[in-house]
């Protein structure tokens, strides 16, 4: 594997990769976790092969580019030489061979209902043997393992001995590039829309906030105002088409209410009609009775 080292040695165009930033950029009290806003970010690599990073002209990590990153080989490796002793115990509990599982250890897991009782339309000839059901044995303890004690014959974790690598050779010069050809970002996200622009390569630090303070810093409050403006506008046109749901909704109800309140009044009118259609047919019955009379 090429290391970043002989890679920068063969190719100008050499790719510096920044660190996971730590979590505390990103948690829920930052700015920077999902503000769809523009940010200023900043990577500055010092001739004593420190870093620093800055997002918005604040530091949020440094530290050393050979301990941080893999552009070297790693200063120690294990021993390929080292093994460890055949008699090496490291195992800090052992079985305690002392102990014994009691006598009314054995339980079943599951024990057959003695609640059930077979159906009265079973037939063996036709179901086969009947068979309670299975439940869970409430004196059932588990697996019986024995208890563990202190193991006397414990020397601790055993650590693969380390020594020099062969193939580590220090660099002094891994934070600086003579020729500096393209200029690559290597991204990881899950929204598209990320947009980068005014991208300044320079070895002065006061010439990169000064163009920060000219680009990022005009335009980061009116920007901050507009995307205010924006999210006013858009909770508010969603505020109208909730309230516009709700006032259908409601209309809906009471149209549904007004509808069963006329069905009513119709099943009402039904039967005062038949009670009156049966009233008339009493008088008539009545009138023919009194003139057979």
């Amino acid at each position: 594997m090429t290391t970043a080292s002989q890679e920068k040695k063969r190719h100008p165009e050499y790719f510096v990769i920044l660190p996971p930033l730590p979590p505390s950029v990103w948690n829920e009290d930052s700015a920077l976790r999902d503000d769809e806003l523009t940010h200023l970010y900043t990577l500055i690599l010092n001739p004593d092969q420190t870093y620093e990073v800055k997002i918005d002209n604040e530091k949020v990590e440094s530290g050393s580019l050979e301990e941080d990153w893999d552009f070297l080989p790693a200063k120690k490796i294990k021993d390929p030489e080292a093994k460890k002793a055949e008699d090496w115990d490291d195992r800090a509990k052992i079985d305690d061979v002392d102990d014994t599982k009691p006598e009314d250890w054995e339980k079943s897991e599951n024990i057959p209902d003695p609640d059930a009782k077979k159906p009265e339309d079973w037939d063996e000839d036709m179901d086969g043997e009947w068979e309670p059901p299975m439940i869970p044995n409430p004196e059932y303890k588990g697996e019986w393992k024995p208890k563990q004690i202190d193991n006397p014959n414990y020397k601790g974790v055993w650590v693969h001995p380390e020594m020099d690598n062969p193939e580590y050779s220090p660099d002094a010069t891994i934070y600086k590039f003579d020729n500096i050809g393209v200029l690559g970002l290597d991204l990881w996200q899950v929204k598209s829309g990320t947009i980068f622009d005014n991208i300044l390569i320079t070895d002065d630090v006061k010439a990169a906030e000064d163009f920060g303070a000219a680009t990022w810093g005009i335009t980061k409050e009116p920007e901050k105002k507009m995307k205010q403006e924006q999210d006013e506008k858009k909770q508010k046109e969603e505020d109208e088409k909730n309230k516009e749901q709700e006032t259908e909704a409601a209309e809906g109800e009471e149209e549904e209410e007004e509808e069963e309140e006329g069905d009513e009044e119709e099943e009402d009118e039904e039967e005062v009609e038949e009670d009156d259609a049966a009233e008339e047919g009493l008088s008539e019955e009545d009138g023919k009775l009194k003139d057979e009379l």
